[in-house]
């Protein structure tokens, strides 16, 4: 029950279990763990289960990707052109966007939905439920127990925002006009006092 597409190269003990699709021009290296059970202890063979992956990532080495389970339309989705260093855990339920970089040693819990043009630095860990915006940073080390709006930077254990991302945004070709307005937005709605959720 996989299925992989035209020009992906699987290096030598790589395991791949099924139900897997994946899709065209992928590199998954030795030792990655791909398609396994859902490390979920409600989970039981025989349920639908089920692991997507696109086309144009990197897998490093002992990645470890787990599939779906029945609580969350029996799916963990990896999009396209996302690079997964060494020691990648990326659990069941997780839906991952196109262009992301993670690197060594992230850990995404059960449940993350994690969008595009991410990186996540070494030893981030992300916990169940979690929503990761577009164009967001986590700095090494981060722990992230709650959501992190999208063009935003964050550091620390637990992680807190100091502003925007904005290396990340300038080399995604925003131009500094919107960075500027982004700025400002942040400012309103994170940092300003006229906001009652905000505190010290």
């Amino acid at each position: 029950h996989v299925e992989i597409g035209p020009g992906t190269v699987v290096d030598s003990h790589a395991v791949i279990e099924g139900p897997t699709k994946i899709g065209k021009n992928n590199h998954i290296y030795s030792f990655a763990s791909i398609g396994g059970d859902p490390q979920d202890i409600t989970y039981q063979d025989g349920q639908e289960s089920n692991l997507v992956i696109g086309d144009d990532n990197l897998i490093r080495e002992f990645c470890t990707i787990n599939r779906g389970t029945e609580k969350e339309n029996s799916l963990t989705r990896i999009g396209s052109n996302n690079m997964l260093m060494s020691y990648v855990h990326i659990a069941h339920d997780c839906i991952i966007g196109d262009n992301n970089v993670m690197s060594n040693a992230t850990s995404l819990a059960g449940h993350v939905n994690m969008g595009s043009n991410i990186v996540l630095a070494g030893y981030v860990l992300v916990h169940q439920f979690c929503r990761i915006g577009d164009y967001s940073f986590a700095g090494m080390g981060a722990a992230l127990n709650q959501d992190l709006p999208p063009n935003l930077l964050a550091t620390g254990s637990f992680a807190k925002t100091h502003g925007l991302n904005r290396e990340g945004l300038r080399r995604n070709n925003f131009d500094q006009k919107k960075i500027n307005c982004l700025h400002k937005a942040y400012k309103l709605i994170f940092r300003s006092s006229n906001n009652p959720t905000n505190t010290k």
